[in-house]
């Protein structure tokens, strides 16, 4: 990913964001480098390696699990807040139009779970992860015994161990102080739940 010294973000915001908005796009290259792409909810850990893994599941009818029998390269992309930002509302000057967001990529080479007690972990994992640890969280003791194990037939759960991690913050770090303030005020303002989370992520970054 291209980033500017001045948009890069560290590894630490890249996980940060990975947790906070999970639902990626996951692409790998088949065997005529031709990619292929699945969307789908990706949960970061802390593995004890340097830059964690990411864990998930699609559909057995999917191809594209059949190319992690290599394994194959793999990116994640996983994007946070993003708005528009015109530039009518910089101070007065020769301005254009931008685009202000977080986004990061994520590299590795997926693995399959094979073990039916392993990718049942890993869908107890996701589901605690989406359903909190209230009283009417579901979760996989719900379903009626042995169920759980023939619904894993129709998925494939994998590992994706990070090899690195590329975060992007582009929040209008090379406008001036003035014209980032303006930028702020006019997101904040607005109606878009992404236009507000992206005015508080330029807040996070003034100077």
């Amino acid at each position: 990913m291209y980033i500017p010294k001045h948009f890069e973000g560290s590894e630490a915001i890249g996980r940060e964001i990975m947790q906070a908005h999970s639902w990626a796009l996951l692409i790998t290259a088949d065997e005529q480098a031709a990619p292929i792409a699945t969307h789908l909810s990706l949960l970061w850990h802390d593995d004890g390696s340097e830059h964690g893994a990411l864990i998930g599941h699609m559909a057995r009818a999917n191809p594209h699990w059949k190319l992690f029998v290599r394994p194959a390269e793999s990116l994640a992309l996983f994007w946070g807040p993003h708005a528009y930002v015109s530039p009518t509302w910089y101070a007065p000057g020769p301005k254009v139009p931008t685009w202000n967001y977080v986004t990061v990529h994520a590299y590795g080479r997926p693995e399959i779970v094979e073990d039916t007690r392993d990718v049942l972990a890993v869908l107890e994992k996701l589901a605690a992860a989406y359903e909190g640890a209230g009283p009417e969280a579901w979760r996989l003791d719900r379903l009626p015994p042995g169920n759980a194990e023939v619904q894993t037939k129709g998925i494939v759960a994998f590992r994706f161990p990070l090899n690195r991690i590329e975060t992007k913050i582009k929040l209008s770090q090379n406008r001036d102080l003035e014209d980032r303030r303006r930028v702020i005020d006019k997101l904040a303002s607005s109606d878009g739940q992404d236009a507000k989370a992206t005015a508080e992520w330029m807040k996070r970054v003034l100077p």
